[in-house]
């Protein structure tokens, strides 16, 4: 099976389709044990998850007839390739009173348009609509 449209039968890639994940600096995934790490081959970015990963994990959930699951994936997937920086300061922003309306559209805009995070975009404007129109009633 190709890793474009991963199955239920790759769950979990780590163990089914190990080859396949990389680190987002590249490395295999299998490349990651305790001797690579007291050898300080492993650095801190490679304990995390690929954006590619986090898409087959969503593949397989779809497959898996887990609808949700897969699109909570897939947003994870757009923001896998966001500094954790924005995602911080995004979040203090959607908290009650943190931002203004115009604030929260331009944060929208910039996932979009700088980090192609579609879905995130979609979510930061449906919480911006929400906020605002519950103070409008």
């Amino acid at each position: 099976m190709t890793m474009d449209k991963p199955g239920v039968s790759d769950y979990p890639l780590s163990e089914r389709q190990p080859e396949r994940l990389k680190t987002p600096s590249g490395l295999q995934f299998t490349e990651i044990d305790l001797e690579a790490v007291l050898a300080g081959k492993i650095q801190i970015k490679d304990l995390r998850v690929t954006s590619e990963a986090l898409e087959w994990q969503a593949e397989i959930a779809a497959a898996a007839g887990r609808r949700q699951l897969a699109e909570n994936l897939r947003r994870a997937s757009e923001l896998a390739r966001v500094p954790e920086e924005k995602i911080l300061q995004i979040y203090q922003m959607l908290r009650p009173g943190r931002a203004s309306e115009e604030a929260l559209m331009h944060a929208a805009e910039e996932l979009e348009t700088q980090f192609q995070a579609f879905r995130c975009a979609q979510f930061v404007r449906e919480a911006t609509r929400a906020y605002f129109m519950q103070g409008e009633s």
